[in-house]
């Protein structure tokens, strides 16, 4: 019996099948790069407007967020750049401090997140409480839109938030009186409708970017109408490098600068793996892991704060628009900065066309969508505590700011979590001159005048027993009190027993 072998395929055959999946990975991973492209070009431009700064700072950040971090491992899918969750910390550090020691603040918070990832602090950012984070981002959402009203009326925005409030009369007036605060608040309107339309249109429409298509019809009716707005001023990359120099380094060492180094690498850290945990939920691919996303978020930062540009986080309206396009690798968010920057150096005049009202009105959008108006109503029904928590952290982050109010709402949590875990039962059985007290639950210092409200309603002339075997955690202020009430009834001739738990 002879054995018939089986010729072996041709290796084109062989090789075909591979070569065919890479080819459809990329054509996917181009097609999504430039739609991202396309989402991130306007909002790094109005965020950098936002916060005070030249928009080439904006775009620089994008395209290192893009190509560099988009190169480095961590996250595969989402997407990082100048975020509209940190315009408020950058006004106010440039406001403060100039805009030569925004690139210290943004380098010292970068290599703070490298710090934080070795250590692996990462994936402690995961136990932080919901609440609090939509707390956070209503906060922001708020502080977003009581500023990019401003602009939207052709006014510049107030830096501090009393005169955001205080300028609200004279901004109503410079809508309804002035000639620029009508056409802004028109472009502005019209941008935001065409945005909502274009939403609705059929899919094979929609692979065109919402915000892009709100720009360019804004930007059109500007230019043929002949509108009095001002519109963006966007120069040479190169010339608007801010490198940091070694006098600016001399401001590190002021509290100040020091706190706000600490606040810009919370912030980011936080926002951008809240959006990797989101964005985790969307796909079946490679999940993040965080302290390397952590370190890699510092690695783009360090390069962002030595360029003087603004800080970077992960942006869950960006990464959210590489998935829905189809994205397969990270090629994709690497091509996005790539895209940034060759448009920026070869087509920047087309910039010039697009009016600032218009970047106002994507904010203020932006700042809608952080505000999260169905989850905060659905949060109201069912967790009235959490809520509490939410309102504290949003209400502090406006009146205050983004640091204060987050550790507020963080304290807030803990307090009300503390609360609600320390449960204690108290029950008191009278049997004659006997009073039987058996404790359940976690006896602790948040249940203290509760404890010892219920022992000294006890008849001082009858015995009593305590049994606080069943309880699950005895701390030592509760402890103390239970024995000196018992050493105090002892002196008044009564008995008085007492069961402790076994561990304490």
């Amino acid at each position: 019996m002879t054995a018939q072998l089986e010729s072996p395929r041709p290796e084109s055959e062989s090789t075909a099948g591979p070569i065919r999946r890479h080819k459809q990975k990329f054509g996917f991973d181009f097609g999504a790069s430039l739609v991202v492209f396309l989402v991130a070009l306007p909002l790094c431009v109005g965020i950098a407007v936002a916060s005070g700064v030249p928009a080439e700072l904006g775009i620089i950040t994008g395209v290192v967020g893009g190509i560099v971090v988009g190169c480095m491992p961590g996250s595969t899918m989402q997407v990082s750049g100048p975020a509209a969750g940190l315009t408020v910390l950058v006004a106010s550090a440039v406001a403060d401090h100039g805009l030569a020691v925004l690139g210290v603040i943004v380098l010292g918070a970068g290599l703070l997140q490298i710090l934080l990832g070795l250590i692996g602090i990462g994936t402690w950012f995961r136990a932080i409480s919901p609440s609090v984070v939509q707390g956070m981002l209503a906060g922001i959402g708020l502080v977003i839109i009581l500023g990019q009203i401003y602009p939207v009326g052709g006014m510049e925005q107030p830096s501090e938030t009393s005169a955001k409030f205080s300028g609200l009369p004279e901004l109503f007036s410079s809508v309804l009186t002035t000639s620029t605060g009508r056409s802004g608040l028109a472009i502005a309107v019209v941008t935001l409708l065409t945005m909502a339309l274009w939403g609705r249109m059929p899919q094979r429409l929609r692979t065109v970017p919402a915000p892009l298509v709100g720009v360019g019809v804004a930007a059109l009716l500007t230019s043929v109408l002949g509108l009095p707005l001002e519109t963006i001023q966007v120069g040479a990359l190169l010339e608007t490098v801010n490198l940091v120099t070694p006098e600016a380094f001399g401001a590190a060492t002021s509290f100040a600068v020091l706190g706000s180094i600490l606040t810009f690498a919370l912030i980011a850290s936080a926002e951008s793996l809240f959006s990797a945990a989101a964005i985790d939920r969307m796909h079946d691919g490679p999940k993040t892991r965080f302290n390397t996303e952590l370190m890699a978020q510092g690695v783009g930062n360090t390069i962002c704060g030595l360029l003087g540009a603004l800080p970077m986080t992960a942006v869950i309206v960006r990464s959210t628009a590489n998935l829905h396009a189809g994205a397969r690798t990270k090629l994709s968010r690497v091509m996005h900065g790539i895209w940034l920057l060759l448009f920026v150096m070869l087509l920047p005049g087309v910039l010039s066309y697009i009016p600032l009202a218009t970047l106002g009105a994507l904010l203020l959008h932006a700042g809608w969508k952080l505000l999260g108006v169905r989850q905060v109503t659905k949060l109201f029904r069912e967790q009235r505590a959490e809520a509490f928590v939410l309102v504290l952290t949003a209400g502090m982050i406006v009146g205050t700011d983004l640091l204060i109010g987050t550790l507020t709402g963080l304290v807030a949590a803990v307090i009300k979590t503390a609360w609600e875990v320390s449960r204690l039962s108290v029950e008191v059985e009278h049997e004659e001159d006997h009073a039987q007290v058996r404790l359940h639950g976690n006896a602790t210092f948040l249940r203290l005048p509760q404890l010892q409200d219920r022992l000294e309603q006890l008849p001082v002339t009858s015995s009593a027993h305590v049994d606080m075997t069943p309880v699950r955690h005895l701390d030592l202020a509760c402890h103390q009190a239970v024995e000196n009430w018992a050493e105090q009834r002892r002196k008044s001739a009564c008995d008085v027993e007492l069961a402790m738990p076994n561990a304490r």
